[in-house]
């Protein structure tokens, strides 16, 4: 699996390549608030723990950008339920 989540923001995502196949995190970005709404797996790669790897690695390169985060997403929004780490990105 790799490990490099880009930022596409011509597509307003975040990517993730694993064995041919690319999970995304979609969202909009507004006013420095970045807004997860939805992320989505190929099924191919279903329960491998690609998109906590994905949403990781966009929360990091979010903080990295300094801005705040909505999670409307379900996935995001249990990710950082789990993880307090990245607590301090919420708005």
């Amino acid at each position: 699996m790799s490990d490099t989540v880009r930022n596409n923001p011509a597509q307003s995502r975040f990517e993730l390549d694993v064995e041919g196949h690319t999970a995304i995190a979609l969202y909009r970005l507004e006013g420095g608030v970045i807004t997860f709404v939805h992320t989505e797996v190929p099924p191919e790669l279903s329960g491998r723990g690609v998109a906590s790897k994905l949403v990781r690695g966009a929360l990091e390169l979010v903080r990295a950008q300094g801005l705040k985060v909505v999670a409307k997403c379900p996935f995001v929004s249990a990710y950082m339920g789990k993880h307090p780490e990245f607590n301090d990105l919420l708005l």
